[in-house]
């Protein structure tokens, strides 16, 4: 084996340890978020903005990155944009924590199922990507699945649909910006925290703060909230530049996964019938969209 090689091999599995990290460490918030239900989930997820920042920047210092940040922050465009996905994400935490609280965490395992298939769907709305027939199948199928469960249930999946929506729209959007991962993440905290400040106060003038008044349980479960949201999207970061795209994309279905059993063997919570016709659907589609990416020469002719 040549040096090149050893180097590339050492390279790939590096970046398969710190991709499988993130994903089991995703997979495992369910449990985490759990413990935390008894107190407001607003709470929780600006507790989530305000211990990230120190996260995120002794991990900027540490890989002697700060001074990356400086262009980002003067530039307004660049600001602006941010700012939009930082909003995003808030959004996509309070979602996630919240129907965790209330016994609907199959309903975020459905989401984070489904959403490579919305990511596929906005490349091509908004991008102009062209996908091939299997990944309109795929596609096509989740959209089913999401109709099903509307007609069958009475209601629409606002949850597992605006979690799915908030997290592609935030990927997308983050593409626009010339930044790196650890460094917008760092900016997108920093612009969250005044927010999450203020509802602190406003929560400690209307006596409902949690913090420090529930135990010292609830202090630490609050404070690892950071930790908790900036290191595995470090990992995360550090492990998608190492391993193919195809890669990333069969191990994406990691988290998800572990939510789901999560939801029914650790919590309990009931799976009905619209919901397993739904999944069955999403998991026909997912098996579609994975083979399409593993066997790109076969499957050459596009659609737009």
């Amino acid at each position: 084996m040549s040096e090149r090689q050893a180097t590339q091999e050492e390279t790939s599995r590096s970046g398969f340890f710190f991709a499988l990290s993130a994903f089991l460490i995703w997979g495992c918030l369910a449990l985490f978020w759990k413990a935390t239900s008894h107190v407001d989930a607003v709470e929780v997820t600006m507790h989530r903005v305000i211990w990230s920042l120190p996260v995120a920047g002794v991990i900027l210092w540490f890989m002697g990155r700060t001074s990356d940040i400086l262009p980002t922050l003067k530039s307004p465009r660049k600001m602006g944009i941010l700012f939009f996905t930082s909003l995003l994400i808030s959004v996509n935490w309070g979602i996630f924590i919240w129907a965790i609280s209330v016994d609907r965490t199959l309903e975020t395992a459905m989401a984070y199922y489904i959403n490579p298939l919305v990511s596929v769907a906005m490349g091509g709305l908004f991008l102009h990507e062209r996908f091939n027939r299997l990944q309109l199948a795929a596609i096509l199928l989740a959209l089913l699945a999401v109709v099903i469960l509307t007609i069958m249930q009475g209601v629409f999946p606002w949850i597992s649909i605006s979690l799915a929506l908030t997290f592609a729209f935030y990927g997308l959007i983050r593409k626009t910006v010339d930044v790196g991962p650890t460094q917008g993440f760092l900016v997108e905290v920093v612009l969250m925290f005044p927010v999450g400040i203020a509802y602190m106060v406003w929560l400690i003038v209307n006596d409902a703060l949690s913090f420090g008044n529930t135990g010292n349980l609830d202090i630490f479960l609050l404070m690892c909230a950071g930790p908790a949201t900036a290191v595995p999207l470090i990992l995360y970061a550090n492990g998608a530049k190492r391993l193919r795209l195809s890669t990333i994309g069969m191990m994406q279905y990691i988290a998800p996964t572990m939510i789901f059993l999560i939801g029914i063997f650790i919590f309990g919570e009931e799976l009905k019938q619209p919901q397993v016709i739904a999944f069955i659907l999403i998991w026909i589609g997912l098996a579609l969209y994975s083979w399409s990416m593993l066997q790109p020469n076969k499957w050459q002719k596009k659609t737009t």
